[in-house]
């Protein structure tokens, strides 16, 4: 069955380690993600600005991850393909290629320059996280410690919202404040998505949707991917493979079975989960079946919404 998964962060810690994609001991890898037919995965370049000097150190080490990032391109060229539009992807489905899509987590490397936003993008970049955990130029994250409904989106987080939009990237609100999702929800003329977010509802964490949230990402169209980080999913540690359905179910009780995808969120969490590596995709696929999920409603959870979302918005 084809999986596409919105989010991983294996890009960043394979240079940091100094490993290659083809085959490695992290949560994924291009051998593992051809034999389970993982047609697309986005690669993020995770981006913890408090480890750089000043934004253009995080900036240059952006691009320098976006070089990794194209090198392990060449390298694999006979399994894998980095995507830039729609086309691309329907052409690496026929051709049995993986797609690479190229997202960046962490918009505050972009400082206050839009001409970094197009340099991202000319450089391959279809998706921004636009905040991570802390405050950068565009927007307040989510916060443990305080109501986050009145952080708003900041004038220039407005402004690289509006321009994601007319050159085709998708805008990413994980890790977003509240305010600043309803502020990208009024601004955004094609669908947004939440790459790697659960249900506040089963899991009160602030870096889950409300239900209100999941309601808006269903009526305009976009998705949101299941995390399957533990902290995410329950109090007890495990992620256990039932906690991530209670997820699934809620989600599809509140805003139907189109809005729900996968945004695994593998090389960026740690501790136990029901689906801890790619290996482990095929463990959830039974046990929706099980659940009573039809073949059509695991496809759109697995790959088709997915799909439909990078179909409207990609150039």
């Amino acid at each position: 069955m084809p999986i596409v998964d919105l989010h991983c962060d294996t890009i960043t810690e394979l240079k940091k380690q100094g490993k290659v994609l083809r085959s490695n001991d992290l949560n994924l890898d291009l051998e593992r993600m051809h034999e389970l037919d993982i047609v697309l995965q986005d690669f993020a370049i995770f981006v913890r600005m408090t480890e750089h000097e000043n934004i253009d150190a995080a900036w240059k080490y952006t691009l320098g991850v976006c070089d990794f990032f194209s090198e392990q391109m060449q390298a694999n060229a006979n399994l894998v393909s980095h995507v830039l539009s729609y086309a691309d992807i329907k052409k690496n489905i026929c051709d049995k290629k993986i797609s690479a899509l190229l997202s960046v987590e962490e918009g505050g490397v972009c400082g206050e320059q839009i001409e970094r936003l197009e340099e991202l993008y000319k450089r391959g970049v279809r998706l921004m996280t636009i905040s991570w955990n802390f405050e950068n130029t565009l927007c307040y994250p989510h916060s443990l410690t305080e109501d986050t409904s009145t952080k708003h989106l900041k004038p220039f987080g407005r402004e690289v919202v509006q321009r994601m939009n007319e050159m085709g990237m998708i805008v990413d609100v994980s890790h977003l404040s509240d305010g600043g999702f309803w502020d990208v929800a009024a601004l955004a003329k094609k669908p947004f998505i939440a790459s790697h977010s659960d249900a506040r509802a089963i899991e009160g964490h602030s870096r889950n949707l409300t239900d209100s949230m999941i309601k808006c990402l269903a009526e305009t169209g976009g998705v949101t991917g299941i995390n399957f980080f533990s902290k995410f999913l329950g109090h007890d540690g495990t992620g256990s493979i039932e906690q991530i359905l209670q997820h699934i179910d809620h989600i599809k009780n509140v805003g139907g079975i189109d809005v729900l995808a996968l945004g695994s969120d593998f090389d960026g969490f740690g501790g136990e989960s029901g689906v801890r590596t790619c290996e482990d995709f095929p463990k959830l696929i039974r046990a929706l079946e099980k659940a009573g999920y039809t073949n059509e409603e695991i496809d759109k959870i697995t790959y088709k919404n997915a799909l439909r979302v990078l179909q409207e918005v990609l150039k």
